[in-house]
């Protein structure tokens, strides 16, 4: 459940714990080269209003260093129009948030639950931590998959011009039998 689908507390009600997963995984952001979830999406997944999560959040502060949590400045939040749902700003004159959002890192995360001190954040926590150990898990296969590649096309280039074009003929061959056929009626 996330800032835009409506609270239940009802565990009943509660996606299974992969989809809730995956649906945080795709709400986490790079800013400033940190994955966050803002304070919208961690309220909602926690119960809470935004306005009351972020309040609990300020009478903690000291719990909250900038490695765990950061308020977004002007240039990160237009950063972010194009990725994220928001509305226009106040100053845009149509609606939108009065203050500028806060994000959290994965400790943050679960820093706040421990702030607002309740059965359903803390049981929620654990999806957060696994939607951020599955982000670190696809980048680091994604960079494992991007050295290979190098190496790959590092080892095509060094093939002599005779091997290449044998090698281009055997790639065509591949790309040709991936292609679909047409049906015969």
């Amino acid at each position: 459940m996330l800032a835009h689908e409506r609270y239940s507390p009802n565990a009943r009600d509660m996606p299974q714990s992969t989809d809730l997963t995956n649906q945080l995984s795709a709400r986490i952001v790079t800013v400033r080269g940190k994955r966050v979830l803002h304070d919208s999406d961690l309220a909602a997944l926690y119960g809470v209003p935004t306005k009351r999560f972020n309040e609990a959040v300020k009478r903690n502060l000291a719990r909250f260093p900038s490695d765990f949590s950061f308020l977004l400045e002007d240039q990160d939040l237009a950063r972010l129009r194009s990725q994220i749902a928001t509305s226009n700003s106040p100053r845009e004159g149509r609606g939108g948030r009065r203050h500028l959002p806060r994000v959290f890192t994965e400790h943050g995360a679960i820093m706040a639950a421990m702030v607002l001190n309740s059965a359903r954040a803390i049981q929620m926590s654990v999806y957060v931590v696994r939607a951020f150990v599955e982000m670190r898990q696809l980048a680091a296969s994604n960079a494992a998959t991007l050295r290979r590649l190098e190496s790959l096309e590092r080892s095509v280039a060094a093939l002599d011009a005779e091997t290449r074009k044998q090698f281009d003929q055997v790639h065509e061959a591949i790309l040709g039998l991936m292609a679909p056929t047409p049906r015969r009626n």
